[in-house]
């Protein structure tokens, strides 16, 4: 073996484990946590005692969007194939904080796209839903005039009337706005707040150093930017049970490419005495 052969080797091996060394370093992003549990349970596995928390699930629902479609949520998410979900509420006669989180939502859904070059990029795992909390006054005509107004994207982004006791439990007590935010009016559940559903229909949100929730606020861009980071994150997560094929592997492959890396060094000493 020649000197530039045992070079061309060393450099093949050992740019692999700098990168996984870098990689390691790397502060690692966390996906968005579940918030709001039914139950814990304990049960005994491998001779330990665990806990294990049943989270609280969105329930299926049927309302009307923009275009006069009825809509199921068990159509939308629910499933290994769903889609993520973010919420907000509004009613469009506001002239306050509505517009605005409109605003916001459309810049979510141009932001969160497809890694696509060619071809439609609009990121069909996530769709946005937009509940009126005034549906007696918010018909179909009224929606699709707001949807025009903001120049709304049908496609993955509906704005929602119907039953209105339907879609208040699904604010205040399958979402919990009352709870995400103390100085909401639960006679009129109108806040900033926009709620991440995955697509089991289980609440999310990111936790601070302490376990506290950081929700997403529309008029904090800071918030905006994390919830566009977590929609990416959440679409990348394994199903229950799934795990990747080199998950948990990495330290075993940098184990055997250096080994690998030191029988090259021996057999080059070997073949230079010789």
């Amino acid at each position: 073996m020649n000197r530039t052969a045992l070079y061309a080797l060393l450099i093949a091996l050992i740019i692999p484990v700098c990168i996984f060394f870098y990689v390691s370093s790397l502060p690692k992003a966390a996906v968005p946590q579940p918030l709001f549990s039914d139950s814990v349970s304990t049960k005994v596995s491998k001779g330990k005692e665990v806990q294990e928390t049943y989270w609280h699930h969105i329930p299926n629902f049927k309302l009307t969007n923009q275009l006069g479609e009825k809509i199921s949520f068990s159509d939308i998410s629910l499933s290994d194939s769903g889609r993520i979900v973010v919420a907000n509420f509004f009613f469009t006669h506001c002239t306050s904080i509505c517009p605005a989180m409109t605003m916001e939502m459309k810049k979510l859904q141009n932001t969160v796209q497809r890694g696509v070059r060619i071809g439609d990029n609009t990121a069909d795992y996530v769709q946005y839903l937009s509940f009126s909390i005034d549906p007696e006054t918010d018909s179909v005509p009224n929606l699709k005039k707001w949807a025009d107004r903001f120049q709304i994207d049908p496609v993955n982004w509906w704005l929602l009337t119907g039953d209105k006791q339907t879609i208040y439990d699904l604010s205040l007590k399958h979402m919990n706005l009352s709870v995400q935010d103390p100085k909401i009016d639960s006679a009129w559940p109108h806040t900033d707040i926009f709620v991440l559903i995955d697509k089991h229909g289980v609440v999310r949100a990111r936790r601070d150093k302490d376990g506290n929730p950081k929700l997403y606020h529309s008029r904090d861009e800071q918030d905006m930017r994390n919830l566009a980071e977590d929609i990416v994150l959440l679409s990348l997560e394994k199903g229950q049970g799934q795990k990747g094929p080199l998950a948990g592997q990495l330290p075993l492959i940098l184990t055997v490419m250096l080994i690998a890396l030191g029988g090259v060094i021996l057999l080059f000493f070997i073949f230079r005495k010789k």
